[in-house]
C-alpha cells in the first residue's frame, strides 16, 4: 500500500491570498457556474476516457476529499456514462485500497460495456435499481464491509425529496469523519435563471439539505470545500461529526 501518510505538508508555503474578497468571488463564482450550465461544460471533460459529467473544480474538491478520508468504500448514486466511478476508481488504485459500489435506475448497454472493460473495473461494483427502493439499498449494504470508512456521493434525481430521501437511506453508512457529498446544489439558482427547468425552483438538493439538517445533528456542512465559490455543489459537502 501507498504510503502517503510520509509525505509532509507543504501548506504553510503555499503563498495563498490573504483578506479574499469573499463577496466578490461568490458573486463571479455564481455567474461562472450559470455559464457554464448553460453551455453544458461539464459534458466537455473525460476522465481516463470517459465522460465524467462534472465540473473541474468539483472533481479537484473531491479529489481532495478522497485523499484526505481515504475511504474503504464510494457509493456513487447516478452512473451516467460511468466516469465519475473512474475518477474514484483511480483514485483507490492510486491509495492501494477500496471499492466504488454505483447505482443507478438504469445503466445502459454502451455504458457498461465500456465500464466493465476498463482496467480499473476491477474496483467497481454496479447495482441497478432505484437509488430510494429499499431492495437496492439492502443491495449495497451487503458491498459494505464492517467498519468500513465511506463515503456516499448524491448525483442522480436533483429534486428536493429525492435527495432528501437519499440522505436519510444512506447516512446509515457513513462513519464518523466521513462524508455524504450533495452534487448540483446551485439547481435551485439555474432554475431561477431560466437555465434548469421551472421544478427546481425551491426544490433541488440545497433545499433538501437544509430540512436534512434540520432534523439531523450528526452531520455538518464543511464549508473548507466552498474554498473555489465556482463549484456546482457549494455547501454540499456533508461532514459526519458525531
Amino acid at each position: 500500500m501507498a504510503n502517503y501518510k510520509n509525505i509532509p505538508s507543504l501548506q504553510k508555503y503555499v503563498l495563498k491570498k490573504k483578506d479574499k474578497n469573499i463577496e466578490e468571488l461568490e458573486k463571479g463564482g455564481l455567474e461562472w457556474a450559470k455559464i457554464c450550465s448553460k453551455n453544458k461544460m461539464s459534458y466537455e471533460i473525460e476522465w481516463l476516457g470517459v465522460p465524467i459529467i462534472q465540473t473541474v473544480e468539483d472533481v479537484i474538491l473531491l479529489q481532495e476529499l478522497i485523499f484526505r478520508v481515504r475511504p474503504d468504500i464510494i457509493i456513487e448514486l447516478g452512473i451516467a456514462h460511468g466516469g465519475g466511478m473512474i475518477f474514484e476508481a483511480s483514485l483507490l488504485e492510486l491509495l492501494s485500497k477500496g471499492k466504488v459500489v454505483g447505482v443507478d435506475i438504469e445503466i445502459r448497454k454502451h455504458n457498461r460495456e465500456v465500464i466493465e472493460a476498463h482496467p480499473l473495473a476491477k474496483r467497481i461494483t454496479m447495482i441497478e435499481g432505484s437509488s430510494i427502493d429499499d431492495k437496492t439499498v439492502a443491495k449495497v449494504s451487503k458491498k459494505i464491509p464492517k467498519g468500513a470508512k465511506t463515503i456516499v456521493c448524491l448525483d442522480s434525481t436533483h429534486s428536493k425529496q429525492h435527495v432528501l430521501k437519499e440522505l436519510e437511506l444512506y447516512q446509515r453508512f457513513v462513519h464518523r469523519g466521513g462524508y455524504l457529498v450533495v452534487f448540483d446544489t446551485i439547481a435551485s439558482d439555474l432554475a431561477k435563471a431560466g437555465i434548469a427547468p421551472d421544478s427546481f425552483i425551491n426544490n433541488g438538493p440545497m433545499e433538501a439539505i437544509k430540512e436534512f439538517l434540520k432534523k439531523n445533528k450528526k452531520f455538518r456542512i464543511d464549508k473548507t470545500f466552498n474554498k473555489l465559490h465556482s463549484s456546482h455543489c457549494q455547501n454540499g459537502f456533508l461532514k459526519r461529526v458525531k
